[in-house]
């Protein structure tokens, strides 16, 4: 279980507060106005954005302390955060170990990954000769390599087009289906929450409420969901 324990982050006079768990396996998302604090929720559970107040905690554990790389998540990010001087294979080998000394085990362990996303083949490839789908699918690759419980999606197919971005989020629903990870994925695209999520978090006015069941939500949208959505009152 995700917890967000009186969570506080702050810029200035800008504020952003949670309060709320999420259960294990759930799938949630995260919806709001461009600048109420999406991606700054991501990064404070992730571990980039230091909280001002309050705790992260996974599974009853206070993980607030640990740098991001000692938690127990992977992070997408909206420009796939790939080198572009590595292969595909090593990109998604410093899943494992940064150095990319890999044993051969890990080696195999990077093909299947690569594999399991459709990119078989490509491995030698770097990402300025792949496309922008295929990027994303090497860093949802590595993301699986690196079989952390908790999966955070900042957008990472937001530049694909329509069906594309649709076939990215159907292969993260089976991803998260296999694995028994627990989603968090921003996104501008109302109808992929109703797509991929159970619950949807609302980040509006200063803070981040807590999930509800998507059809809910968008059966009796709140104001701030409404004026975001384009819907009269």
């Amino acid at each position: 279980m995700l917890t967000l324990d009186h969570v506080l982050v702050q810029w200035g006079d800008w504020k952003l507060r949670a309060d709320f768990r999420i259960e294990r396996g759930a799938r949630v998302a995260v919806l709001g106005p461009s600048g109420a604090g999406k991606s700054t929720l991501l990064a404070a559970i992730a571990g980039f954005q230091p909280l001002a107040a309050g705790r992260v905690l996974w599974d009853g554990a206070d993980i607030t302390p640990l740098p991001p790389a000692s938690r127990p998540v992977s992070i997408l990010f909206q420009d796939n955060n790939l080198f572009p001087h590595l292969t595909a294979a090593q990109n998604v080998g410093l899943g494992l170990r940064p150095d990319l000394r890999l044993d051969k085990a890990q080696h195999i362990a990077v093909e299947e990954a690569l594999d399991r996303v459709g990119l078989e083949g490509l491995a030698a490839r770097k990402p300025g000769q792949l496309s922008g789908g295929q990027a994303a699918r090497v860093a949802l690759a590595r993301a699986l390599l690196r079989r952390k419980p908790l999966m955070l999606l900042d957008e990472p197919f937001g530049a694909l087009g329509p069906a594309l971005r649709v076939e990215m989020l159907a292969l993260v629903a089976e991803i998260v289906r296999e694995t028994g990870a627990t989603l968090l994925t921003v996104s501008h695209e109302p109808a992929d929450a109703k797509a991929l999520a159970d619950g949807v978090i609302l980040v509006a006015d200063g803070a981040a409420h807590p999930p509800v069941p998507t059809s809910e939500i968008f059966a009796d949208p709140p104001e701030a969901l409404r004026d975001y959505l384009g819907q009269p009152g």
